[in-house]
């Protein structure tokens, strides 16, 4: 539904917008990224930005957190299987982590619960493949994104990863379906709230419903918890919406893609 199905067509479609893709070089340390997850033809080329900047760096691991499109249920859901598949392999999960995080928690839980058809996750997974080859990860997906379980798991976040070459994955969308000048006002707020680093700003508004983003739970709590980790700037690499892409005005859906640094000593 949202990429090619075929091993080599994938490949080559991953490689194509990594190619075109001309991101702000950074010396820094990336801490996380913000990346969309629509599908390839409308939010590939925006994730390439960011992706771009993964290639000839390492990770022991990536976590990413994504919302929950088609199962509400309360709490934050970490995968209990052992890999996610994709048509270019599949990429094994960190149990280690998983265990350490859901160590003592009752609101991070493992289970199912949102992950059989979630693609939030799953459409980063490709772009990840690509640039890093060999790599573990920990898909997390929030079924409920209120302020309470957006800080508790940036922080439960901070408090595992500190010490590791770990990389955060906020997957999101902008507004959904506004006309275009609306859609650009209203994903402008989002942007400026991420570019400043104002994740206690950017949950306000989500909360008070100034802001529209239905991966922005995801995008608060990895922002708060790459703060707690030594991230000190947010770089905004490119955004767009789908009318850019399909020159159809009427109702579009907003991408963003962005780098949280360590500003290098």
């Amino acid at each position: 539904m949202f990429y090619p199905g075929l091993a080599g067509q994938l490949e080559a479609q991953v490689s194509e917008f990594l190619d075109v893709a001309q991101p702000e070089k950074l010396q820094d340390d990336i801490v996380a990224l913000v990346s969309p997850h629509a599908g390839y033809v409308y939010s590939g080329p925006t994730a390439a930005n960011g992706y771009k900047l993964l290639e000839k760096r390492r990770f022991e691991t990536v976590v990413i957190v994504s919302p929950s499109h088609r199962e509400y249920f309360d709490g934050i859901s970490l995968y209990g299987g052992s890999a996610y598949r994709t048509p270019m392999g599949d990429t094994p999960l960190d149990v280690q982590l998983r265990e350490q995080i859901t160590e003592g928690e009752r609101l991070i839980v493992v289970s199912d619960a949102g992950h059989r058809s979630e693609h939030a996750i799953e459409v980063q997974l490709p772009f990840l493949q690509k640039v890093l080859g060999d790599f573990q990860f920990l898909p997390v997906v929030m079924g409920d994104q209120r302020r309470e379980l957006c800080f508790l798991l940036g922080h439960k976040l901070a408090q595992v990863l500190v010490g590791r070459k770990a990389l955060l994955i906020a997957s999101t969308d902008l507004s959904h379906f506004h006309p275009y000048s609306a859609a650009v006002e209203r994903d402008k707020r989002v942007i400026d709230l991420v570019g400043s680093f104002d994740y206690e700003g950017l949950m306000t508004d989500l909360e008070l419903e100034k802001a529209e983003a239905c991966g922005g739970g995801p995008t608060v709590a990895v922002m708060l918890a790459a703060r707690e980790l030594g991230a000190d700037r947010v770089v905004i690499l490119h955004h767009c919406n789908s009318g850019d892409v399909t020159g159809d005005r009427s109702g579009v859906v907003g991408y963003l893609s962005a780098a949280i640094v360590k500003t290098a000593a």
